[in-house]
């Protein structure tokens, strides 16, 4: 009972709250270069390789630990090395998410595939800055229910850029909102992340982390105290595998959804609004579950309920455009992914060095995002090579080398709890 009152004190703090909208603002521009747009590109009659290759526009979340060491080094306005960041980063993406909206497929492609590139930066760049606030503000066995609340952030902005917005948008011209409109109000509410981060306060932090390093230190330091761990190949590897399959289908979903015949109503009623319901339940309980039963058995009920999800896309080609069918899989898809994602952003920041928050939680978020923004590019390919049905298949096969390397992560993840411990006795200053 003690540690359920835990949980629920933890869960409803102040500090929790600012994890929360911090995390709406991380999730706020992800889908308005991914998801959102290709459908908008969908709808505009792009073709599909085409629209696979826009994948490509992620793989700034995939390159950012190249440039988080300027975060982990320099501060601006007197704000600290988080907030300054976080300020930067917010202002700059409200600007140029309203500059992607002015824009239109027809005649502008080539422009918008840079924007959108540059929007990318910057929100991954915003990633860097909020991972690295987030690992820092919270206590260590507060890190699984962290997870789950900027998680939750995440998700409620993906269903305001996604669901919310798609459905606005009418599937045909002069329905609802123009697709500009849609992108103009996602612009606005970038303001919400500014206000959190104007008000939040910037992390303690021991003075030695920074005193008197270089930058070349600050550049290499990180890498080197990682790379020299007992196992790191491993721990790099299991990084990169354990959601890829995940990933490279929810890459594809939206226009899997339009060729399937459901309309934007029926995408942003279920695909997205119902289909964020059940990614808040998934990511409680993945939430309630880690603090119980810890990192290690949850990855591994998450990573298989995960893969199990990702096959059953494979339902609606045999249903077709069935709305039970589209409910189902959406809902298996989101509780599964939810829970998974709780465990997984607590795996990283747990294996993380206080000391170069920002650069390592960069690295590990680099490398697990890396086959999503890379593999998913060929995606469209996949698909007009395999079909819909083998397409979802595939993936979810890909989930195997990353649950088989669960084994060798419970004894890896003891030593790092270890040194975390060592290190942590650090009071910070």
């Amino acid at each position: 009972m003690t540690k359920t009152r835990e949980f629920f004190s933890a869960f409803f703090s102040k500090r929790m709250m600012m994890v929360f909208l911090l995390g709406f603002s991380s999730g706020l521009p992800f889908l308005l270069v991914g998801g959102t747009l290709k459908i908008w590109l969908t709808r505009a009659g792009v073709d599909i390789s085409t629209i696979g290759y826009f994948s490509w526009v992620g793989i700034a979340y995939s390159s950012k630990f190249v440039w988080a060491p300027l975060l982990d080094r320099w501060s601006f306005f007197g704000m600290g090395r988080r907030r300054s960041w976080m300020l930067i980063t917010q202002v700059a993406l409200m600007i140029f998410i309203a500059i992607l909206g002015s824009l239109e497929p027809q005649t502008s492609l080539a422009a918008m595939a840079a924007i959108s590139v540059i929007i990318a930066f910057f929100g991954a760049t915003q990633d860097i800055a909020i991972d690295a606030f987030r690992r820092e503000i919270l206590k260590d066995s507060e890190l699984g229910i962290g997870s789950s609340m900027n998680i939750y952030g995440f998700r409620i902005a993906m269903l305001v850029s996604g669901g919310v917005g798609i459905g606005l948008v009418g599937t045909l011209p002069g329905e609802g909102l123009a697709w500009s409109d849609l992108y103009y109000i996602m612009a606005a509410l970038m303001t919400i992340g500014i206000i959190v981060t104007l008000m939040a306060p910037e992390p303690a932090i021991d003075p030695r982390v920074v005193a008197n390093r270089t930058f070349l230190q600050s550049v290499v330091d990180p890498f080197k105290q990682f790379l020299t761990r007992d196992r790191a190949v491993l721990i790099l590897l299991f990084v990169f595998l354990f959601k890829l399959g995940d990933a490279m289908s929810a890459a594809m979903l939206n226009p899997f959804y339009v060729q399937m015949g459901y309309t934007n109503l029926d995408i942003g009623l279920i695909a997205k609004t119902f289909g964020l319901a059940s990614s808040l339940v998934g990511i409680f309980f993945g939430g309630l579950i880690l603090f119980y039963l810890g990192t290690y058995r949850s990855l591994w009920i998450f990573g298989i309920l995960q893969a199990l999800s990702t096959a059953s896309f494979a339902i609606i080609t045999y249903t077709g455009p069935l709305k039970a069918s589209l409910a189902f899989a959406v809902i298996f898809e989101d509780i599964s992914a939810g829970m998974g994602s709780a465990a997984f952003l607590a795996f990283l920041a747990q294996i993380t060095d206080r000391r170069f928050t920002a650069t390592q939680y960069a690295m590990l978020a680099s490398i697990a995002t890396l086959g999503r923004n890379f593999f998913s590019g060929f995606s469209g390919d996949m698909v007009k090579g395999l079909g819909w049905e083998w397409f979802f298949y595939i993936c979810a096969l890909t989930a195997i080398p990353g649950l088989l390397l669960i084994f060798p992560m419970k004894k890896i993840t003891r030593q790092l709890e270890d040194e975390a411990l060592a290190i942590n006795t650090l009071k910070p200053g």
